[in-house]
């Protein structure tokens, strides 16, 4: 059986040889794990883990005034297409939100969204042909608009003006979910043949739950998500979600509206123990994660092996989960030694 079977048979919530395993993480982090380890490069890596999944990712080439890395104003390290200016580590916190003293949907008409087309999706194919149909191939935009939204107008405004200033809330939405859905449309014109899942990305919890209310969720970005899934499922790929926090009361509604797969699952969140996601939802949605990120920053590699072997027994049971960590982006401070410990534990107790 080969990685991509393993996957996919997880998909269908059957036991495949034994449990899949996927490693997101930063590129410092990956930097760091090459030099560690002796290894020559990224595919090294993720052979020498056993990561069951591969990624295409089609790079920004639009206009340099719009570009992430060209004539950022001192401070910055990074330009979100929406024109978000980010500082500090890994990705950093938004400098700037352009919308913040928007009162009309005019004004939302007119700020300028980005264009589809800067995205270039010319390697795409090629991309996903080189893993010769025995990875799980991961594609399509990430399509943070939750993220993209909280940035342009700033997190207390933007859940101010869904009471007072819905009809804006809404229109600014559309633009960058219109946005994201036309690049992973071009994606997938490409090579949809070729990929497997839509990996799409959206934190909606906090350490002690949901950010957003299920009555606002429902109202403002399900439908969104919706419009997102629909897209995937139009492509015959999976849909992911990666989302952090303990959002576990606004899963119902992600099933209702044919999410296939969940990714992350922080144990440590309120709401998120894995033996009740497991029981109360296993049976409707892939689940991805549950190894706890934070221990694997802060713990040893006997505490990793022990916890990833705990949290193994509880998921494994009836297939319909991958085995990672509880966030999709490995960091650099964590230790490479911890890591390793993780996967050689799903290597050694992960077959059926």
């Amino acid at each position: 059986m080969n990685s991509k079977q393993r996957v996919m048979m997880a998909f269908d919530h059957r036991e495949p040889d034994r449990v899949p395993a996927w490693l997101g993480m930063s590129p410092a982090f990956q930097q760091k794990a090459m030099q560690r380890l002796q290894l020559p490069d990224d595919e090294s890596l993720a052979l020498y883990v056993g990561d069951d999944f591969r990624r295409v990712v089609a790079p920004y080439a639009g206009p340099d005034h719009a570009s992430p890395s060209v004539d950022l104003p001192p401070g910055a390290t990074y330009r979100s297409v929406f024109g978000i200016l980010r500082h500090g580590y890994e990705g950093g916190q938004p400098m700037n939100h352009p919308l913040i003293q928007a009162t009309t949907t005019a004004e939302v008409e007119a700020y300028p969204w980005p264009d589809p087309a800067w995205i270039d999706v010319s390697r795409i194919r090629a991309d996903a042909e080189s893993y010769a149909g025995q990875y799980a191939i991961l594609g399509g935009e990430w399509s943070p608009f939750w993220h993209d939204a909280i940035d342009l107008l700033g997190m207390e405004n933007l859940l101010y003006k869904m009471f007072d200033m819905p009809a804006l809330v809404e229109a600014v939405l559309a633009h960058i979910v219109d946005y994201y859905l036309a690049v992973s449309q071009r994606i997938f014109e490409e090579a949809d043949d070729l990929i497997d899942i839509f990996f799409i990305g959206n934190d909606f919890g906090s350490q002690t739950g949901p950010l957003i209310s299920d009555k606002l969720f429902r109202r403002f970005l399900l439908p969104h998500l919706r419009r997102l899934i629909d897209l995937g499922h139009a492509y015959g790929l999976e849909v992911l979600l990666h989302c952090c926090g303990g959002f576990e009361p606004l899963i119902p509604a992600m099933i209702e509206v044919g999410l296939d797969g969940l990714q992350g699952l922080q144990p440590n969140c309120r709401g998120m123990d894995p033996a009740t996601l497991k029981a109360r939802y296993g049976a409707d949605l892939l689940l991805m994660g549950s190894i706890n990120t934070q221990l694997l920053i802060e713990g040893t590699p006997d505490s990793v092996r022990a916890e990833t072997r705990r949290i193994l027994e509880i998921m494994k049971p009836g297939g319909g989960y991958v085995a990672c960590p509880s966030h999709d982006y490995v960091l650099y401070e964590t230790p490479v030694e911890n890591v390793v410990a993780l996967y050689e534990t799903v290597r050694a107790h992960g077959p059926y």
